[in-house]
């Protein structure tokens, strides 16, 4: 922490002889040191301080409150002239917080329960009050959010990698409960990071549906893709051969797993099948890792036709990755990190069991997804090593 000239113990202590709040006094001070030590990093040098690395100079302060579990706090907010505006991390994180906190209750109550019972929640939980119109304008917020982040232009770099999959949900239209598609897509860009590049509802994973997906993103900038990793669903197949001419596909290998276990049934040789199939996929030589799963299929032949079959007309799919460098194939021979994503998906929209209308539906995932993507960018970390630097 920068020196102030007052200290942290002095400040806590004059704080707390008027306030007497101990977790509110605490979280007061400890945030007003933390902006201190934010704003002084972001002008590059300490308040009265010349160095080569200053940018700018301090502008006062500006009184700002912030709902927390522990209640209001009064706040002071750095300003700053002469540069790009301080924003305090607190705030940002706090603000998604609510965010999030508020649509969740929104969506209570569209689901019926009532605005007392949510008012309560609220209360406890984070001092915030709730009324019919205060989830009006919450709705009216979060769904302006999403419909800027879903629109967002793609053409300012290029996107080598895209990973699709899809998820359904149960939602009730004109009076009947359906079952519902919503695709999702993730890009990784030049750099090796990631980031959600769209997701949509729709009736099912036909070729218009992800047509839909692949048209939209193309008109949104998206360029450079090299490699699609997904399921070996045909309607992906199918719009990615007409709007993603020239891209390579490779084909999940653990889709292609299940695929291949789902055809011995309830045989109790799904394990052996299991940890072959792993054996032949970990090896790194692409012309060897093909002869092995040529032999495996002609053991299973006759046992089980299925699983020969699939092994010698899709298993080719699954091998694009080995055109890679090793340290990339890991994370790019399946759509596992999209998995992950969407098994959160599952459980958030399990837990509603039928949505209202399609509009609720889209809301609560897109949410999640806005919520993933900045997770994501705040990390700061580069999920493939495109350059072998690391």
């Amino acid at each position: 922490m920068a020196a102030y000239p007052q200290s942290l113990v002095s400040q806590f202590k004059n704080q707390l002889s008027d306030n007497g709040d101990l977790l509110h006094t605490l979280a007061e001070v400890f945030l007003r040191a933390l902006m201190e030590d934010e704003v002084q990093q972001h002008v590059g040098a300490a308040r009265h301080e010349r160095t080569s690395s200053r940018q700018g100079s301090r502008n006062g302060y500006k009184p700002r409150k912030l709902k927390t579990r522990v209640g209001e706090l009064e706040l002071s907010v750095p300003q700053v002239r002469g540069m790009e505006p301080y924003h305090p991390s607190v705030f940002a994180r706090y603000q998604r917080s609510e965010r999030a906190l508020l649509a969740a209750c929104a969506e209570m109550y569209f689901m019926g329960v009532s605005t007392r019972k949510v008012s309560a929640v609220l209360e406890k939980m984070g001092g915030f009050e709730l009324s019919a119109g205060t989830v009006s304008r919450v709705t009216l917020e979060l769904d302006e959010q999403l419909k800027i982040f879903r629109e967002r232009r793609l053409d300012d770099r290029a996107w080598p990698y895209v990973l699709v999959d899809a998820t359904y949900v149960r939602v009730r239209r004109n009076g009947r409960v359906q079952s519902m598609a919503v695709l999702v897509a993730v890009g990784i860009d030049q750099d090796g990071r990631r980031e959600m590049l769209s997701w949509r509802p729709g009736d099912s994973e036909s070729e218009e549906t992800w047509g839909q997906v692949f048209r939209d993103l193309k008109a949104r900038g998206l360029n450079g893709v090299e490699m699609l990793i997904s399921d070996a669903h045909e309607g992906i197949q199918a719009a990615a051969r007409r709007y993603l001419q020239g891209v390579s596909w490779q084909r999940c290998r653990v889709h292609f797993m299940r695929n291949a276990l789902a055809k011995l049934g309830g045989s109790k040789d799904k394990a052996r099948v299991a940890k072959e199939l792993k054996e032949v996929f970990a090896i790194q030589e692409k012309e060897l890792c093909r002869r092995a799963a040529e032999e495996m299929a002609a053991r299973w032949a006759s046992k089980c036709p299925a699983l020969a079959q699939q092994l010698r007309t899709g298993f080719e799919d699954c091998l694009t990755v080995h055109d890679l460098p090793n340290r990339l194939r890991r994370r790019l021979h399946s759509t596992n990190m999209l998995e992950r994503v969407m098994r959160e998906i599952k459980r958030r929209t399990d837990a509603v069991s039928i949505f209202p209308n399609e509009a609720s539906c889209d809301r609560l995932i897109g949410a999640h997804l806005m919520e993933r993507h900045e997770t994501w960018l705040c990390e700061g970390k580069r999920y493939l090593d495109l350059d072998g630097r690391e």
